[in-house]
């Protein structure tokens, strides 16, 4: 016979039998399963750049000063036109020099007949010199007296020619083509030659143009390795810029700076259109080589910690798994991995903040991601 004492006792777990029950199912199901973004990890070819920090210059340059002191007479140009070589620039009045001229030549054709005179003297004395009419010392002073006059006239010559040189710089002449700056003398102004330090106009040749960046010396052996072709750079003028400008490598300077540890380097590019100009900062992009069969994830997918980079790693079951990788490099969004990922896993790319090491996930689709983000 059942005591009633046990009997309330089997009723009451008769009556807990359903909520344990549920209690237990909820634990199989086990806890909710975090939705993340994923992305394969790849094999492909991946390009070796170097990002730098570059200041644009002209390919040449040039300081214009007058040649020949003198008055102003007219400026051929506007500043801040494109000129050619060897375009007229700055007329200096050339009366001065013109009168120069002419009294050079006044002054080599006196010489010059006085330099004939002398010479027949002195032909005249040589034959009277074998007849023994004449004493030698007499066909000696004749003879010095003809090649003195012929000295003069080759200095006379030699006048004439700096003379018209002065004519010729009269006219102030473009040295090379390319952007004039700021006009320092206008119609009316006094010159002085050879002024180094008022030049009269600056020209900087802008087509081509350049860009001076440096990279570091652990680089150095990349940069200097033998290639068919100069590698290929490629310029952004401006931040928030989408048109890379392409160009080449033109210089590498011959030491590493020893007290930045850098080494000097200079892109020449086109520069058709004038987007680039001298003194503007520029970013850069030296491309060396492709490496060919790189493993790479997206740049998101990368973690760090204080035992250093990993990703989660996500298995067949949806099961994931934190697994630490070496970082080779990174190349834009992405990031070459040397070791710890293999090409076709999967890795996530976003919900990496909730999950934890054997956590199930579920895979929402980068569109929902976005719907969602929008709302």
């Amino acid at each position: 016979m059942i005591r009633p004492g046990r009997l309330l006792r089997m009723a009451a777990l008769l009556a807990l039998a359903p909520a344990v029950a549920g209690c237990a199912g909820r634990a199989a199901r086990g806890q909710p399963r975090v939705p993340i973004l994923v992305a394969r990890v790849e094999r492909r070819a991946v390009p070796f750049e170097i990002d730098a920090t570059g200041t644009v210059e002209p390919t040449q340059s040039a300081s214009v000063t007058a040649q020949v002191q003198g008055l102003v007479r007219r400026v051929a140009f506007r500043e801040g036109d494109e000129v050619r070589e060897g375009q007229a620039l700055v007329l200096i009045d050339p009366r001065p020099f013109e009168a120069a001229v002419a009294r050079a030549l006044a002054l080599l054709a006196k010489d010059r007949a006085l330099a004939g005179i002398a010479r027949l003297d002195a032909e005249r004395a040589e034959t009277l010199a074998a007849q023994q009419l004449i004493a030698p010392h007499e066909l000696e002073s004749k003879r010095a007296d003809a090649e003195g006059l012929a000295a003069t006239a080759r200095a006379d010559s030699a006048a004439l020619i700096s003379a018209r040189l002065d004519l010729a710089n009269a006219t102030v002449r473009a040295p090379i083509g390319g952007k004039t700056g700021s006009l320092a003398v206008h119609a009316g102004d006094v010159v002085k030659a050879n002024d180094t330090s008022a030049p009269l106009v600056t020209i900087k040749r802008i087509r081509p143009i350049r860009v001076r960046f440096t990279v570091t010396q652990e680089d150095l052996a990349e940069v200097r390795r033998p290639r068919d072709a100069p590698p290929t750079v490629e310029i952004l003028p401006a931040e928030g810029d989408s048109m890379w400008i392409e160009g080449r490598l033109a210089f590498v300077d011959n030491a590493v700076d020893e007290a930045s540890g850098t080494l000097l380097l200079k892109a020449e590019t086109p520069n058709r259109d004038g987007v680039l100009w001298p003194g503007q900062f520029v970013r850069v992009r030296l491309r060396l080589f492709e490496q060919q069969g790189a493993t790479v994830v997206p740049a998101v997918a990368v973690n760090s910690s204080q035992r250093g980079p990993y990703c989660y790693v996500v298995g067949p079951d949806t099961t994931v798994q934190s697994r630490p990788v070496t970082v080779q490099r990174t190349w834009r969004d992405l990031v070459v991995i040397a070791k710890g990922v293999t090409a076709g896993e999967t890795v996530v790319t976003d919900g990496q903040l909730r999950l934890s090491p054997g956590a199930r996930a579920v895979v929402r689709s980068a569109s929902a991601a976005a719907e969602k983000g929008t709302r």
